[in-house]
């Protein structure tokens, strides 16, 4: 039976993660997404070697504890993008690496990445510029990746400007390396903004995709909303997900809003995760 994900920042942030986890696997979900590493501002990149690694493993303890897997961890994500300058890329490669070594301290294997976007979201001057900073990037990153043994899971984008960013043109890319630590995580929002059915996304990729980020929306915007309330066939992406390694969780990016009273969050949650359910 495939395994259902929630994020962890629906749960807890930098602490709390002991009730945080039990919480979530009260809710009914086997797996976080852990999202932590996502935030370079937080805190956690300027600790030293010893205090992360502490971090990172308490962590890791408490989700053994309420018996969730941490199957998959959000890396360094900042928006709007600060990549445009070699010194900005190499800042952003450091922290991503650091990430790389807290995804295998967590007991994950799989860290989720988007690409680099050298001239902001909605442009691509040069497409061959734009190619060639992304494959050295990843080529570095992958050297840690190796070492950790985690899988560099390259999202699609939302952004129409770039031609790394739809589905197909992240599997052509993956593709290149030809190697088992990079993969794909098949963003279904991302994909919808972009006009691209993920079901079909699924059925080309196949078993290169080895994470997933699962949600909805108008096909105009990426807004993260439940599955039924946009433009998704539903119905099509299960059909399409039986066809996929049984490993990979089917794991929600969204969540409750946070201003919603925590009786109701409760009750939301635990819905979410019968959703989750019955799209498997």
């Amino acid at each position: 039976m495939r395994k259902i994900g929630a994020e962890s920042a629906g749960y807890f942030g930098l602490d709390g993660a002991w009730e945080g986890f039990l919480k979530m696997k009260s809710h009914g979900f086997d797996c976080a997404d852990y999202h932590n590493l996502w935030n370079t501002e937080n805190g956690l990149f300027t600790l030293d070697e010893g205090e992360f690694e502490r971090r990172m493993t308490e962590h890791r303890r408490a989700a053994e504890n309420a018996g969730i897997e941490i199957y998959q961890v959000h890396g360094p994500w900042r928006y709007p993008p600060r990549d445009a300058t070699p010194e900005e890329r190499a800042e952003r490669l450091e922290k991503m690496q650091k990430a790389i070594w807290g995804t295998a301290l967590l007991g994950s294997r799989r860290f989720v990445i988007h690409p680099v976007m050298p001239f902001g979201p909605a442009a691509e001057p040069d497409s061959a510029a734009f190619h060639r900073i992304n494959y050295e990037f990843f080529a570095k990153l992958l050297e840690t990746a190796r070492e950790a043994d985690v899988v560099i899971c390259l999202e699609n984008m939302p952004f129409s400007a770039h031609s790394i960013a739809r589905p197909h043109e992240i599997l052509q890319f993956v593709r290149e390396f030809d190697d088992e630590h990079m993969g794909i995580c098949l963003d279904t929002g991302h994909s919808a903004v972009l006009g691209v059915s993920p079901a079909d996304a699924l059925r080309e990729a196949g078993n290169l995709i080895k994470a997933l980020h699962v949600h909805d929306n108008d096909g105009r915007g990426d807004q993260h909303r439940l599955p039924y309330y946009g433009v998704i066939d539903w119905a099509d992406f299960s059909n399409a997900l039986r066809g996929l390694d049984e490993s990979v969780p089917l794991s929600m990016e969204t969540r409750a809003p946070d201003k919603m009273p925590p009786e109701l969050r409760e009750h939301f949650q635990i819905g979410l995760a019968k959703l989750a359910r019955s799209l498997c």
